[in-house]
């Protein structure tokens, strides 16, 4: 049966969405499964995998533009263009991610609830290494969940509508992993939910374009990398791991709800001005 892509986006958004998910199980499953199979380190199976599955994802995104929605610069529609302006607010985003997180560290010093502690390890590596990594996730997760999902959300629903969805799921899908994780890593639910709003909000505060959240996003998990990885804080246990967070992990804690809730307000606030 020959496939018409004009009804297909004409469908309901969940219709598409599970649609799409579905063509890049198709294409992952049969290149992943031998990896599963036959390489027997798990980080390395995780790696290979992972990078096979996006680069499938961005293959399936240009083929999606062209044949769904006729658009042959999906990318750009996205708001992920080669464009000085993006590169501006990919280097801003990187600064408030990397100088919040040292700022809600420093709070926690200030109060006494940890010592700041000489790096266990040569510095300069993590923090290049932390570059690396923090990029990578942020342009991974903000492509995926500004960039493509959200799109196709705001294509059904009202911009409030859909920012709340995006939110959401973009929390939930930090929880598919087995069930005493999910309860275990619960407490970050809250957290993860308001940093989705505050990438909504800030790519909308800058017309558009996912620069900003990508810089935003890898800020926050470049300082986190290079605070943890680099062994540069030890908890004093003054107050409960509630407070500071579950596992050493701010998000996980009352402080990092609070920290996450102001830089929501921030971006919302910017946004609201950008609209007026």
């Amino acid at each position: 049966m020959k496939i018409s892509f004009d009804q297909l986006s004409q469908c309901p958004v969940p219709l598409r969405v599970g649609c799409f998910l579905l063509c890049l199980s198709l294409l992952w499953l049969p290149i992943a499964t031998p990896i599963y199979l036959l390489v027997g380190d798990a980080n390395l199976v995780s790696i290979l995998t992972m990078v096979v599955l996006y680069v499938e994802f961005i293959f399936l995104l240009r083929f999606w533009g062209k044949k769904v929605y006729q658009q042959n610069r999906i990318f750009r529609h996205y708001g992920l263009d080669i464009s000085r302006k993006n590169a501006v607010d990919v280097l801003g985003g990187l600064a408030i991610g990397l100088v919040s997180t040292v700022i809600l560290f420093g709070v926690q010093g200030i109060f006494g609830w940890l010592v700041w502690q000489k790096p266990g390890i040569f510095l300069i590596k993590i923090v290049l290494e932390g570059l690396l990594v923090s990029l990578g996730v942020g342009f991974a997760e903000e492509l995926l969940f500004r960039g493509w999902l959200l799109d196709e959300l705001q294509r059904d629903y009202s911009l409030k509508i859909a920012l709340w969805i995006d939110a959401i799921l973009f929390a939930v899908a930090h929880f598919i992993k087995p069930l005493e994780a999910i309860i275990h890593t619960l407490p970050q639910f809250p957290a993860l939910v308001l940093l989705g709003l505050t990438q909504v909000w800030g790519k909308r505060w800058r017309r558009g374009r996912l620069g900003l959240p990508i810089g935003l996003h890898g800020g926050l998990v470049w300082g986190y990398y290079i605070i943890n990885v680099g062994e540069l804080v030890k908890y004093s246990g003054q107050v409960p791991d509630w407070v500071t967070g579950v596992n050493n992990n701010p998000l996980q804690g009352v402080i990092g709800a609070l920290f996450m809730g102001g830089l929501a307000v921030s971006m919302r606030v910017r946004s609201l001005k950008r609209e007026t």
